[in-house]
């Protein structure tokens, strides 16, 4: 593939990924705790995943940097980032994790978004020859983490449909890619099963876009599910039943980029990495409609007005934007699990 991202940008990437999962505070600390015996550092609990803020963003930044020197393995830093997987991506660091989420809590914590970012790091890591000892070494972790992404799909009747962590469209669309990836019929099936269940039927969407807090668009990222699971044909019709009249004025608040009024806020990154998501979701929604489809050009259009928007807040904007932005953007520019 080519990549979009100039050398510059992506060599700021990877030496901002290579520094954040390497920084310990600040943490945000989640966890829930019976005593006062319970207070431990987020480095001991998770020896491999600790830095960048928090668990999930150091498992998608950690993606990043292999998505970067898989892609692009010329890049100055190429090296320190090497060192910095060799570092913390051990087998005793992943055993830890692993009992962790072996654990009570881990049937639950991180799920499904981190979970997700997880099975996609390892199907990245699978997909790459020099992956090899990182994927190996995370394999106690990622075997629990896919087990327990089996049994959280099989019980759950109802999705989550919000624009953050818990969404299940964006975990679901992330974990079929790896399945798919990596030929693991039992958990592709289990995805694509699950996105029929919960959203296979959906019509007038009626939510309201944009909440403050969003990174996701919870419509979108349901369509950008339903494509990867349907024939062109298909999809197109289930996407005029969803969204009506998509070219409508009802739906300006989808098409439009959001105006980010503090990007160097903590909910102000959010919506600055809406813009990125948006933009993802609009390209796969006009690359699956069928040829000479009407909305096709919309899509097209309004993949790139979003894209435009997102990419001018990755950077300069504190450690609260910038511990999570770079993987959006690179997800965006560089895609997943391709060679």
């Amino acid at each position: 593939m080519t990549p979009d991202l100039d050398s510059a940008t992506a060599e700021r990437l990877l030496a901002t990924a290579v520094a954040n999962i390497r920084r310990d505070y600040p943490v945000h600390w989640m966890h829930l705790i019976d005593s006062p015996d319970d207070l431990k550092t987020q480095r001991e609990l998770h020896p491999v995943f600790a830095g960048s803020y928090d668990w999930h963003s150091c498992v998608h930044q950690t993606w990043l940097i292999v998505r970067l020197l898989r892609v692009l393995p010329g890049l100055t830093g190429a090296d320190a980032a090497r060192a910095a997987l060799d570092e913390l991506v051990t087998p005793d660091g992943a055993r830890t994790e692993a009992d962790f989420f072996a654990s009570p809590e881990g049937a639950f914590w991180e799920r499904p978004y981190g979970w997700a970012w997880l099975l996609t790091l390892d199907a990245e890591l699978r997909a790459w020859p020099e992956g090899e000892r990182w994927s190996t070494a995370l394999a106690p972790l990622t075997d629990v983490l896919r087990s327990r992404w089996l049994d959280w799909l099989k019980g759950a009747r109802l999705p989550i449909r919000v624009g953050t962590h818990t969404n299940s469209a964006f975990a679901i669309g992330l974990a079929l890619d790896a399945a798919r990836s990596t030929g693991d019929t039992e958990l592709a099936e289990a995805c694509v099963d699950a996105a029929e269940r919960f959203y296979g039927a959906d019509q007038g969407y009626g939510g309201f876009e944009p909440s403050a807090a969003d990174f996701l668009s919870p419509a979108l990222v349901e369509a950008d599910l339903l494509r990867r699971v349907r024939a062109p044909e298909a999809f197109a019709e289930w996407l005029a039943a969803f969204i009506p009249d998509l070219d409508g004025p009802r739906w300006a608040a989808l098409r439009v980029p959001v105006e980010v009024d503090d990007p160097a806020d903590p909910y102000g990154s959010h919506l600055s990495g809406l813009a990125l998501s948006r933009a993802w979701c609009w390209r796969g929604i006009a690359e699956a409609l069928p040829d000479g489809h009407r909305h096709a050009d919309l899509a097209r259009d309004a993949a790139a007005a979003h894209r435009e928007a997102g990419l001018r807040y990755v950077f300069g904007y504190g450690y609260a934007a910038e511990h999570w932005l770079g993987t959006f953007a690179a997800y965006l520019d560089l895609g997943a699990l391709r060679a």
